[in-house]
């Protein structure tokens, strides 16, 4: 049987990792599966690097980064330091089914490449997380043509899609629609999310708001072409009003409406705005990807690894 790797980014999640740990390898043992789990500790401010360094257990990696570089950086060292047959992406919460793991190796075995865990319902989530988290994954599925309402980080990759993967140059990643990009063959696994046992979601709706504008952005050029789109509209409504000044003038008909024009003025000039800063974020996203600085940096780890920072 082929080994799993867990990749488990963790951010202030102390309360969470020796549960997470004893689930998981009580769970697989049971079910003869053998593994390795690599905890990514994202720049946690509370004890949850000194919480998996207690971890007493050579199946276990603890990976510590520098600061906070943010989930998507955290999955990207998990998927670098994998050594797994297959390699499995889940939240240190426990929100992520662990059940839903023997599935998902079961279909990996019948020779799926990816399984994709697909949210059942949302849990305890309060009524605007779920508003704005839905009404982000129904933009961004319309923007890229891929069906993400219901997707979740939580997904099993065969070893060739992780190559793939890591094989990747781009630095600003969304890894839950890059799975789908790839096109390896894929089976689709239902779960419920669980009830937190401890602690708190890391989620606000100001980051959720960023995390949204950034993985639309990195995965989309649509609103690029929005900008050319309300461009056209201006042309359009520019040649009918000129045409309209023009057969008032040649009719002899005195021209007035200030009101009009300031409002107009208006319109336009916050259109021009909001387009010049939809650029300058995909010109601010070249700028980082042409410095080629790393996305994360490890300060250390708990067991010796061949693989370097990238």
């Amino acid at each position: 049987m082929g080994k799993m790797s867990i990749i488990l980014p963790a951010y202030n999640e102390e309360e969470n990792i020796n549960l997470v740990y004893e689930t998981l390898k009580e769970l697989l043992d049971t079910n003869n599966i053998p593994f390795e789990l690599l905890f990514i500790n994202d720049g946690s401010t509370d004890h949850t690097w000194n919480e998996i360094k207690k971890i007493n257990d050579a199946r276990c990696i603890g990976i510590n980064f520098t600061r906070n570089f943010g989930k998507e950086a955290a999955i990207n060292a998990g998927l670098k330091n994998a050594s797994g047959d297959c390699v499995v992406v889940m939240d240190s919460d426990l929100q992520h089914s662990p059940s839903t793991l023997i599935e998902m190796y079961r279909l990996w075995l019948a020779g799926y490449d990816i399984v994709e865990g697909i949210k059942n319902s949302r849990g305890n989530e309060s009524s605007l997380h779920k508003f704005f988290v839905k009404s982000f994954y129904k933009l961004i599925s319309r923007l890229t043509h891929i069906d993400l309402e219901n997707s979740s980080d939580y997904k099993l990759l065969d070893r060739k899609v992780v190559n793939a993967l890591n094989n990747l140059k781009e630095k600003n990643r969304f890894f839950r629609a890059l799975s789908f990009w790839l096109g390896f063959k894929q089976a689709f696994v239902k779960y419920d999310v669980q009830t937190r046992v401890t602690g708190h979601s890391k989620w606000s709706t100001k980051s959720l708001i960023l995390y949204a504008l950034n993985n639309i952005t990195s995965f989309s050029t649509a609103p690029l072409q929005i900008v050319t789109f309300f461009g056209c509209i201006y042309l359009l409504f520019a040649f009918l009003l000129g045409s309209y000044v023009l057969i008032q003038y040649f009719l002899g008909y005195s021209l007035e409406g200030f009101t009009t024009v300031i409002l107009l003025t208006l319109i336009i000039g916050s259109t021009l705005m909001i387009s010049l800063g939809i650029i300058g974020i995909y010109i601010g996203k070249i700028y980082v990807e042409i410095k080629d600085r790393p996305n994360f940096i490890i300060k250390e780890r708990t067991t010796h690894h061949n693989e370097m920072d990238n």
